[in-house]
């Protein structure tokens, strides 16, 4: 198998969890939708080619690895929606201005919490399953030279080093994770075995288990979709 290793490297990071009123919680580990739409980004696909995004998402296979365990941060802020400026057409991203609608959620003071992974580095083994396209030569020369910035979860969430750490062939994604050097970071001090999640398909270690997860996205309709299992739990920097 023909795989791709990544590292995300970066103060913050956050993989979206299903979000509970004000609370945007992240995921252990990024979701399938996450890379979809990492990768989407990369190759310049926009949210309207719901075609090509879900073709992509049924064709990755990853595994991934927390190489330096991250701290949790929450950001807590605020959004005053009875100021002046606020009740004014806003412009959105898509150079056309956007009304706020009525409603409870059109006035008053708004609170949100966001929640990140910080100061942490991830090790990933990604594989495109099928001959259709993006070739994996195409989506690593997105990644070096991506359409449009990239981030890891949100926005704030920007990489501090190339996401490209390498290629291998491997038997699976599993095995390519496990051969990747770990990462090292001055002033951590990191236990021998590392967290991390794969394929349900592959053999489990002997301290994983069963997860059932929902990090699917329909595309289509811009709205979470499906679930799947996989494995989670630690797996040790094999000898090359």
């Amino acid at each position: 198998m023909d795989v791709l290793r990544l590292r995300f490297d970066a103060p913050l990071m956050s993989f979206g969890g299903v979000m509970v009123d004000q609370h945007g919680p992240t995921e252990r580990f990024p979701s399938l939708a996450m890379l979809t739409g990492l990768f989407g980004n990369a190759l310049g696909y926009r949210h309207s080619d719901a075609g090509l995004l879900t073709a992509l998402q049924e064709r990755i296979e990853y595994a991934a690895r927390w190489d330096v365990e991250p701290k949790r941060l929450v950001d807590y802020h605020t959004v005053d929606l009875g100021q002046q400026k606020m009740r004014n057409p806003g412009w959105t991203t898509r150079g056309t201005p956007e009304h706020r609608a009525g409603g409870p959620a059109a006035t008053g003071t708004h609170q949100r919490y966001r929640h990140y992974w910080a100061d942490g580095v991830m090790t990933l083994a990604v594989a495109l399953v099928g001959d259709d396209a993006p070739t994996l030569d195409r989506l690593e020369k997105a990644l070096r030279y991506p359409a449009r910035p990239l981030f890891l979860g949100r926005k704030t969430c920007l990489p501090a080093a190339p996401l490209v750490l390498d290629r291998i062939k491997t038997e699976n994604v599993l095995e390519a994770l496990q051969l990747a050097p770990r990462a090292a970071r001055p002033g951590h001090a990191d236990s021998e075995a590392m967290p991390a999640c794969w394929p349900i398909a592959l053999a489990p270690t002997k301290q994983a288990r069963e997860a059932i997860v929902y990090d699917q996205r329909d595309w289509h309709n811009q709205v979470p979709a499906g679930r799947r299992a996989r494995f989670e739990g630690l797996i040790r920097e094999a000898q090359q």
